[in-house]
């Protein structure tokens, strides 16, 4: 079942939109959802952003609103038809997420929305490393991902979207402490020290079945 709905909502961009939008009801739409991991974070128009995995472009136009050098990287050549489409100030990527084709230390900013959990557990590492690997020194890791819920009257809603529009990965990815592995990869967990922001590393939102983490590449 699971399989079927998610070969039918990348398919068809109106279902895709319709499944989002309900998602991020939880957080307060979902404009709301595409702003959580941008919240506290210095974007001016030289800030040159990474939307990794940026699917058809939701949150890549939040990103260009703020940034003027936005590139998008996606490995489905439909998704990125359809970003190109939505958003076609931004500059688009056809890859693989753990083998990106960009230079070290390129991008201030790399930000990646709703997608780790796609991944299963060797990739997850890998797209960290790359993405530390192309970040500057100094440069910001922002993410918003699903997490294990600490409310329990969050849990049957997750079940149910986990059950009918995901696969074990995502499962995976509740199981997995994303803080401990980013500093095990060598993201600085001081950041909000650093910049003065009030911004927590790790931020749980929606009973706790959101998380929202933003993680540095030491200078």
């Amino acid at each position: 079942m699971a399989t079927i709905l998610r070969s039918l909502s990348y398919r068809y961009q109106w279902l895709y939109d319709t499944i989002s939008r309900l998602a991020a009801l939880s957080v307060g739409g979902e404009g709301r959802f595409r702003r959580l991991p941008l919240e506290g974070l210095s974007i001016d128009p030289n800030t040159k952003v990474l939307d990794l995995c940026c699917g058809s472009g939701q949150a890549t136009g939040v990103l260009v609103q703020r940034s003027q050098n936005v590139v998008g990287l996606d490995a489905s050549p439909l998704s990125l038809k359809r970003a190109q489409h939505n958003v076609p100030t931004a500059e688009y990527v056809e890859a693989f997420a753990e083998k990106m084709p960009f230079d070290n230390d390129e991008f201030d900013l790399v930000h990646t929305s709703a997608a780790l959990h796609e991944m299963n557990p060797v990739q997850l590492r890998q797209i960290l490393e790359e993405v530390y690997r192309v970040l500057k020194p100094g440069g910001v890791f922002t993410l918003v991902d699903f997490h294990r819920p600490q409310n329990p009257l969050f849990w049957p809603g997750i079940a149910l979207f986990l059950w009918v529009f995901e696969t074990e990965t995502a499962w995976q990815l509740l199981r997995t402490d994303l803080m401990a592995l980013l500093s095990e990869v060598g993201y600085d967990a001081s950041l909000s020290e650093r910049e003065g922001s009030d911004f927590p590393q790790q931020r749980l939102c929606a009973g706790g079945s959101l998380q929202v983490i933003q993680v540095q590449k030491p200078v």
